[in-house]
């Protein structure tokens, strides 16, 4: 698995939704951010204009739930065909069971955390995940500007994932752009949401190429972090 761009429709024009998401045809995923104005001081959008996505669109959708009590809601997501599904460890009550539920349901199973939130306690548990999402901002907006204080934190996710032979992806998200998506690729991140970074682009898939080239490169090079 090599470097993936999963866009942020967060950024789009809500107006004109799925043809926004055909602007970002070259991406590997879309990412739709579900807010519930309660985990997070933000109200996005639920499971039906995800449902509608689905019939709309071709490229995988890769949710990412930032909403109380996922533990009841986030299994629905799975069981109507996304195929990534993340949800908070911070809001979730067993994230375990979980994390199994969603797999069962045929999903990629994700678990995210907030920049303050450690890896080293959920080390044990990160076999039952497909994908480690760790938030570069603090999650409820949009066009934040990228906290390299988790950079370290990325570094150590992705040790943590190596040093256990398994297939874990390792996401980041927020304030991912041309100027800091080298230094999460040579930390380890794998998986990049870039929002305003692409659809505030001219061309959203020339930014998308260039955002894949320069994580590319700079996932086998040493990345100079004085630039941030």
């Amino acid at each position: 698995m090599g470097i993936q761009i999963s866009p942020s429709i967060l950024s789009s024009d809500f107006a004109y939704l799925a043809q926004e998401c055909e602007r970002v045809s070259s991406a590997d995923w879309l990412h739709v951010d579900v807010m519930d104005n309660h985990f997070v001081p933000n109200l996005t959008l639920g499971l039906p204009v995800v449902e509608s996505l689905l019939q709309a669109v071709h490229t995988p959708i890769d949710c990412h739930l930032m909403i109380e009590d996922p533990d009841r809601w986030a299994p629905a997501y799975a069981e109507a065909g996304v195929q990534s599904v993340t949800f908070h460890v911070e809001a979730a009550h067993a994230p375990i069971r979980l994390a199994r539920e969603l797999r069962n349901q045929g999903a990629r199973a994700g678990m995210a955390l907030k920049p303050a939130t450690p890896v080293t306690p959920y080390a044990d548990m990160l076999a039952e995940l497909d994908m480690l999402l760790l938030m570069t901002v603090e999650p409820g907006f949009g066009g934040q500007k990228f906290l390299d204080l988790v950079v370290p934190k990325i570094r150590h996710a992705a040790e943590l994932i190596k040093g256990r032979d398994i297939d874990v992806w390792l996401q980041v998200d927020g304030g991912v752009s041309a100027e800091t998506i080298e230094v999460c690729a040579e930390a380890g991140a794998d998986v990049f949401v870039a929002g305003s970074a692409v659809f505030g682009a001219e061309d959203p898939e020339r930014a998308i190429a260039n955002l894949r080239a320069l994580a590319t490169a700079a996932a086998n090079e040493p990345i100079d972090t004085e630039r941030l």
